[in-house]
């Protein structure tokens, strides 16, 4: 499909599913009514996501430059107007994620993969005198860039398919397998994880539960290990890598800036539903479903 076919459809989408999350009730007890309907607002941050535009600002300025036809009515509001009704429509992108998971999209629930990913709040060289998170962000280490930062982290469960059907958020210095129980809250089944997630004592819990939690053993050249297994495991296991580069490349995730946690969540709820609208879309398409790239020619 083209640009403005996805942007349709994206709103197509949305405003068909929202009444829903609602259950018919009005989401504003009191004020005007918006310019701007819930539907137009949340479709113009997933398509604005979707196109590596990561700030409401940039986003706000594209639409008003380049699609004035489809939304009429963003001449007349001001920037600040659509940053603040955006943030406050975290609640609904919440519940049209979880909807979209669920409901509309067929995955494997039964197979599950977790890891994290470094959050930083801001650069590292500034991290002593930042003022942001301040009591809530730590310093933790980062694998990939191979460098200490400074922030959080983003715990993440998905499907086999690469649906993303939880997340959480902690501090940078908290281990993975601290949180993974709590990740996998309410599900069941094979889990898949990194070597950080060998806890024997966690393993056991999880299994009590109906969770097979299968790492990798925690030193590679042990005899214990099993170099063909821990191979198989990887390969299987990188889907989640994908999904996060995904969420890097096209809402630069570790660039996210928010100054507190209510924009924090709002961005990376944003960020989580354009994703699986694009598994959804890519559903229905009959393409491979982590193929985002490929979905607007």
């Amino acid at each position: 499909m083209n640009l403005d076919d996805f942007i349709i459809a994206c709103y197509c989408l949305i405003d068909d599913l929202l009444p829903m999350m609602t259950e018919g009730k009005r989401l504003r007890e009191r004020g005007p009514a918006t310019k701007l309907s819930d539907s137009e607002i949340l479709t113009i941050e997933v398509v604005g996501n979707y196109l590596e535009i990561s700030k409401e600002t940039q986003i706000f300025e594209y639409f008003r430059r380049h699609y004035t036809h489809f939304f009429p009515r963003l001449k007349e509001i001001h920037r600040t107007t659509f940053t603040r009704q955006a943030a406050n429509l975290w609640v609904l992108k919440e519940r049209l994620w979880q909807y979209l998971c669920h409901e509309l999209i067929i995955h494997d629930e039964q197979t599950s993969i977790v890891d994290s990913c470094s959050l930083p709040v801001c650069r590292f060289a500034r991290a002593t005198r930042c003022k942001v998170f301040r009591g809530q962000a730590r310093y933790g280490y980062d694998p990939v860039q191979k460098q200490t930062f400074y922030g959080f982290r983003v715990h993440a469960r998905i499907s086999y398919q690469g649906v993303i059907t939880r997340f959480d958020v902690a501090p940078a210095n908290e281990h993975d397998g601290a949180v993974v129980e709590e990740l996998l809250e309410g599900t069941s089944g094979l889990v898949l994880g990194d070597r950080n997630y060998w806890i024997p004592d966690v393993q056991q819990r999880l299994r009590e539960q109906g969770i097979r939690l299968q790492a990798p053993y925690k030193k590679p050249k042990s005899p214990k290990a099993k170099p063909y297994e821990s191979r198989i495991h990887s390969r299987v296991r990188y889907r989640i890598e994908t999904v996060f580069g995904q969420l890097t490349e096209h809402g630069a995730f570790k660039r996210l800036r928010a100054r507190d946690q209510w924009h924090l969540f709002s961005r990376l709820l944003r960020l989580v539903l354009m994703h699986t609208i694009c598994i959804f879309f890519n559903q229905q398409l009959e393409l491979p479903p982590l193929q985002l790239a490929g979905l607007v020619a």
